[in-house]
Parts: structure tokens; C-alpha cells; sequence
């Protein structure tokens, strides 16, 4: 029981050693990597720290985060606000419209000013990439500001078949995206731990963003639906800067020819996807508003 004891306090020590321990490996790697002494003795005693820091800040994580994070989904739910988000798919998906808008608004700022830094164009490609997406949201956005969803369906398709025509503008820039990858070495990179974080922040959108368009589906409605279509096609270009980081980071043996086969089938692959998706809203849209007119004079005489 001793001996189980002390294993309990090694892995389970008070918050203020966690933090210390946290403050004192972030440092000492920083300086270690920073001076390049990753073969230096005194290195690999800053490993064994930050393994035991990553331990130990792993275990409360795992006992603590999710109670903590339970009690503050039931404490937001509880609110006001948190019941009209998890009951209202209108409100919510107009939430989730405002927080993207804002998000690409940003981006395409910080290119702007990286196209300024580096005078490439690469960047100056991904703000053109954003800037549309932002355009998109802000155009749905403005709808639903005028019109309630489902009180004008003759708007809400033709706001759709707008929507979806420049979402076709995407692939546009997603060809420029592509040439400059596979010919001028362009592309995304993120070093370190950081990699996996956006790989698993990737395939969560993803994975996310394809759940929403069959959820929506059942709302029938166009403008909901659009707004999920282009969630979904950013989701489906993060695969592919995911893919070019991948590629840089751990394909530093595969040659290029083949890099750049795997660019081109993903790029083509995300691109015919877009405008799949944009051709059919646009077909379905065109054909209610035929039916609707078609029945409009009909009524009228």
C-alpha cells in the first residue's frame, strides 16, 4: 500500500508542481532546441523532464478535463443563450456563420500582411482563397438579416444558386493553390507537435462538416444547406494543406514526381468535388424555381 502511495503521488502531484513543471520544460526545450544542442548530455535529462511533465500533465487532463468539461456544457446549455443554440438549428447555424465570417476575415488580413513580409504570392492566393469564402458567409448572412428562414423560398434559392456560383470561383483559386505547390515548392508547413494538432483539427472539420450537410439536409432549406456546402469545401482544402505539411514534413525520402502525382489526384479529386456540389445546388435551385413559377401561374390563372 506504501508503494502504491508514493506511485499515486508521482503521478498525481499538486497543480502548482504541474505548472511549475510546464513553465520549467517549455523553457529549457526552447533553449535546447533554440541552441541546437539536441546531442549535448545535459539534453537528453531535459527530455526525461518534459516526458514526465507530458506524463503527469496527461493523467490530470484525462481524470479532470472531461468532468470539467461536462459540468461547463451543462452549465452553458442551462443558460439562455446555450438552450436556443442546442435547440434552434437557425440560430445555430447562424452562429456558427458569424464565427466563420470573422475567422476568414482574419486570415485574409494576416495574408495580406505575410503577401507584404515575403512578397510571395502565395499568399496573396490564400487571402483571395479566404476573402471568397467570406464573401460567401457575409452574403448568406445578410439574407437571413432581411428574411427568416423558410418565409421567402424563391429568395432563398436564388441566394443559394448565387452562392454556389461563386463557390465555383473556389476552384479557381484552388488551381492557382495546386500549380503553385506542385511547381514553385509552395505549400503549408507546420513543425513540430503542431502537425498533429491540425491533422486532428482537420479530420475533425471534416468529418464534422459532412455530418452537418446530411443534418441539414432535412431543414429543406437552401440557404442552411449552402452555408453548409461551404464549410464542407474549406474542410476539403485544409485536407490538402494538411497533405503538402504531411508531405514536408515526413516525405523528405519520397521523390518528388510522386509528391507531386499526390498533390495533383487530391487537388483534382477536392476540386471535381466542389463542383459537383455547386453544379447540383445550382440544377436543384434552377428546377424548384421553374416548379414554383410554373405553379405560381398556374394559381394565377
Amino acid at each position: 500500500m506504501e508503494q502504491k502511495g508514493k506511485w499515486k503521488k508521482w503521478l498525481f502531484p499538486p497543480l502548482w508542481i504541474i505548472v511549475l513543471l510546464t513553465v520549467i520544460s517549455t523553457v529549457l526545450l526552447v533553449a535546447v532546441f533554440g541552441k541546437h544542442l539536441e546531442s549535448h548530455p545535459g539534453a537528453y535529462v531535459v527530455y526525461v523532464v518534459a516526458f514526465y511533465t507530458v506524463s503527469v500533465l496527461s493523467v490530470a487532463c484525462w481524470t479532470t478535463l472531461p468532468k470539467k468539461v461536462k459540468c461547463g456544457v451543462a452549465w452553458f446549455y442551462s443558460t439562455k443563450f446555450g438552450k436556443q443554440y442546442r435547440t434552434d438549428a437557425v440560430f445555430k447555424n447562424q452562429i456558427s456563420l458569424y464565427a466563420t465570417l470573422t475567422i476568414n476575415v482574419l486570415y485574409v488580413g494576416v495574408n495580406v500582411i505575410l503577401y507584404f513580409w515575403y512578397e510571395s504570392m502565395w499568399f496573396i492566393i490564400l487571402a483571395a482563397y479566404y476573402g471568397i469564402l467570406a464573401w460567401m458567409r457575409f452574403l448568406l448572412l445578410r439574407y437571413k438579416a432581411k428574411h427568416e428562414i423558410g418565409s421567402n423560398r424563391d429568395g432563398e434559392l436564388h441566394r443559394a444558386i448565387l452562392c454556389s456560383s461563386i463557390l465555383l470561383l473556389v476552384n479557381i483559386i484552388l488551381s492557382g493553390a495546386v500549380l503553385m505547390i506542385l511547381f514553385e515548392e509552395k505549400g503549408f508547413f507546420y513543425h513540430g507537435i503542431l502537425i498533429y494538432v491540425v491533422a486532428l483539427y482537420t479530420f475533425y472539420v471534416t468529418v464534422y462538416a459532412i455530418v452537418n450537410v446530411i443534418k441539414y439536409r432535412k431543414y429543406n432549406s437552401p440557404v442552411m444547406l449552402t452555408a453548409k456546402f461551404i464549410a464542407l469545401s474549406a474542410a476539403l482544402v485544409s485536407m490538402l494543406s494538411l497533405e503538402t505539411a504531411m508531405l514536408s514534413e515526413f516525405g523528405a525520402e519520397m521523390p518528388a514526381e510522386q509528391k507531386r502525382i499526390l498533390i495533383a489526384a487530391t487537388g483534382g479529386g477536392i476540386s471535381v468535388a466542389v463542383v459537383i456540389m455547386s453544379c447540383l445546388m445550382i440544377l436543384r435551385s434552377l428546377k424548384e424555381i421553374k416548379r414554383l413559377r410554373s405553379n405560381q401561374n398556374g394559381t394565377e390563372q
